[in-house]
């Protein structure tokens, strides 16, 4: 089958397209043609080495996260999928590779396509929708009238994570560029900050949680405008010693990641809030209530660009611009 692959690490090398061995299915898989698949900025750290202390990935590699298409064939032991199901899905780590035509996946980290939607609006859902699932419900434990701040409320996380707290009944903060002022207050932002001109310091105070993810300085401001109690949810770090222990890192890398996340830590407990960092997991389950929302009207995609699959690596620079609104997709079939 045709895939893109990288064979070293490097920041500014592009993907090749070339021809692999067919995915090896388990007796739990699923073989899925890949119809569409969504572009992260997280293709783009593993492809330049940011990752490779953390997923130790063997190269050659098969890039690509995100992904919508049919079964195909299913494993012996399969219970919840058949053979023609349309599914969407975020493979887990160290099984990654849907920037080609075809993954085996495990049933655990799928679940239906959403109904009405295209395979490319599908495949631009599973990782922004459980990031935002898995900070604001599992680890936030949002509830109604609380006070979130989103930032970068255009991006492809922030877009979804802000409609998801709207669900669950949260006032929603966000910072964009004026430019996108109208689309962050039609996903229902009700404080939007155009960071380029204000400082979001000077307006939001005693907020319940703030899902981070730009750099330190950014952090450390989002610590103070968090009320005695409040969480702040990292999804670009620093990683912390919970982590390091989940993912069973030698002693040497737990002690490393400690001190990356020692000022945060500290800074957190001077104000009496809580600071962890997030690294999203693969899950069907989830998947399947974003699903149930998306299918309700509750939650929609937004879709910035969809790029021929010839031409991924146009897709992946523009993702790595900043530039995207919402999510970009590549379109195999």
């Amino acid at each position: 089958m045709k895939a893109f692959t990288i064979n070293r690490y490097n920041k500014h090398q592009n993907l090749q397209l070339t021809e692999v061995s067919d995915p090896i299915l388990n007796d739990h898989d699923v073989l899925v043609q890949i119809h569409a698949a969504g572009i992260n900025l997280l293709d783009s750290k593993i492809k330049s080495g940011e990752f490779k202390l953390i997923l130790p990935y063997q190269l050659p590699l098969i890039l690509g996260h995100d992904f919508a298409g049919i079964i195909l064939k299913v494993g012996p032991k399969v219970q919840k999928f058949k053979i023609g199901e349309e599914v969407f899905g975020r493979a887990r780590d160290f099984r990654i590779g849907t920037f080609a035509e075809q993954i085996a996946v495990s049933e655990d980290d799928i679940a239906k396509k959403p109904k009405h939607l295209t395979m490319e609006e599908a495949a631009s859902i599973p990782l922004v929708g459980l990031t935002s699932w898995q900070a604001l419900v599992e680890n936030a434990n949002i509830q109604k009238g609380q006070k979130v701040f989103i930032q970068a409320g255009s991006g492809g996380v922030g877009t979804f994570a802000i409609q998801l707290a709207k669900v669950l009944g949260a006032e929603v903060a966000t910072t964009t560029s004026h430019s996108n002022f109208e689309l962050v207050k039609r996903l229902g932002a009700d404080t939007i900050i155009d960071y380029k001109t204000t400082d979001f310091e000077s307006i939001l105070k005693d907020y319940d949680v703030v899902i981070h993810s730009q750099d330190g300085k950014t952090l450390h401001k989002s610590l103070r405008i968090l009320k005695p109690g409040g969480k702040l949810i990292s999804i670009s770090g620093p990683p912390d010693i919970n982590f390091a222990k989940e993912m069973k890192f030698p002693w040497f890398l737990q002690f490393v990641i400690r001190m990356l996340s020692l000022s945060a830590n500290k800074k957190a407990k001077e104000r009496n809030v809580q600071y962890s960092f997030l690294f999203m997991k693969a899950n069907g389950s989830q998947l399947n209530q974003i699903s149930n929302l998306i299918n309700e009207g509750r939650i929609q995609p937004v879709i910035d660009k969809i790029y021929p699959f010839e031409a991924l690596n146009d897709a992946l620079a523009y993702v790595e611009s900043g530039r995207a609104k919402g999510k970009v997709v590549v379109k195999m079939l």
